[in-house]
């Protein structure tokens, strides 16, 4: 990456060392199909390696608009006249686009992954790997962290979280576990947790409390109503022939956006005119299949694995 940083114009950019490896690199900036005097925009910059990509394929009257609700990510800001930054969550992105007088894109790119700088700092408590509190908050503007979670939640609130976003087959007896277990000792921080559920765990440790932070983070940071919010904004804000290209990390994920790029929408009421008659989905996907990481990839990233780029177009007018 270095590399690449030393040929781009326009700017001094310089991505933090290990902060995070951009997934799917190549493959998501040729979906984009990058406008020289375009404006695009990276819905989670993170250590701004996609981001630099997309400024490396813009003229000087390109314009790239950086979202990332967490903080850490300012500091891999380049010096760079073309780049605007929103310290915000992009589930506003049409809001600060306007603010900033942008009211139609060439392309959006999100890559929804957790940097490997937020796994990596065990004070955000992301990672099975440290013991720190349970935060898990990426914009630490918020209150809710993880402990307040299973602090507060009802125990059938508990099961319906590690169901649905944990996927963790036995979420009832993890739920009745945290709620007994919550009355006689504390559950703030990750060494805590774990030992109070340890007489619970099914199948490979590691495994499963990865699935029980996967649904914990969701939670904590509304990371699929925030995706809902983001992709009903895309249709109207592209520009005809904009693209949108977003990278997931787990199945949760992929279905929504495999299936809001399918339809232009996520309600069946909104998708009927008023003659009962379907609308035309704006959008036309270009990725029947989801682009995976190939193997080189995937042996360098182990992170990537999981990865999945679904890239769709806004349809011209006619």
């Amino acid at each position: 990456m270095e590399k690449e940083n030393e040929s781009l114009p326009h700017s001094q950019l310089k991505e933090e060392p290990g902060y995070h490896v951009p997934v799917l690199l190549k493959e998501s900036i040729e979906g984009l199909a990058i406008k020289k005097d375009g404006i695009y925009v990276d819905c989670t910059f993170g250590g701004g390696g996609h981001s630099l990509a997309i400024l490396k394929h813009l003229s000087g009257q390109g314009k790239l608009v950086a979202f990332d609700q967490d903080d850490d990510a300012r500091k891999n800001l380049p010096k760079d006249e073309r780049v605007i930054f929103v310290p915000q969550n992009f589930r506003h992105l049409q809001r600060f686009l306007r603010l900033h007088k942008i009211t139609k894109v060439d392309g959006v790119l999100a890559d929804l992954g957790v940097s490997s700088h937020q796994f990596d700092e065990a004070g955000r408590g992301f990672s099975i790997r440290f013991n720190a509190a349970l935060d898990m908050r990426m914009d630490q503007r918020q209150i809710i962290t993880a402990a307040d979670v299973l602090k507060n939640f009802t125990e059938g609130q508990l099961q319906k979280m590690f169901e649905q976003y944990g996927e963790v087959t036995n979420a009832k007896t993890l739920a009745k576990i945290i709620v007994q277990q919550r009355t006689v000792t504390s559950l703030k921080t990750i060494n805590e947790f774990k030992q109070a559920v340890q007489s619970i765990v099914k199948g490979n440790p590691q495994k499963y409390f990865a699935q029980v932070f996967q649904a914990l983070r969701i939670e904590v940071n509304d990371e699929l109503g925030a995706l809902k919010e983001l992709l009903q904004q895309i249709p109207s804000l592209l520009k005809p022939g904009g693209r949108v290209a977003i990278i997931t990390f787990h199945s949760l994920e992929d279905r929504i956006v495999k299936n809001f790029l399918k339809a232009g929408t996520f309600s069946d009421t909104q998708a009927d005119d008023i003659y009962g008659g379907r609308l035309e989905n704006p959008l036309h996907i270009l990725t029947k299949k989801p682009i995976v990481p190939g193997s080189i990839e995937t042996k360098q990233n182990k992170r990537s694995r999981s990865a999945k780029l679904r890239v769709a177009e806004r349809k011209t007018a006619g």
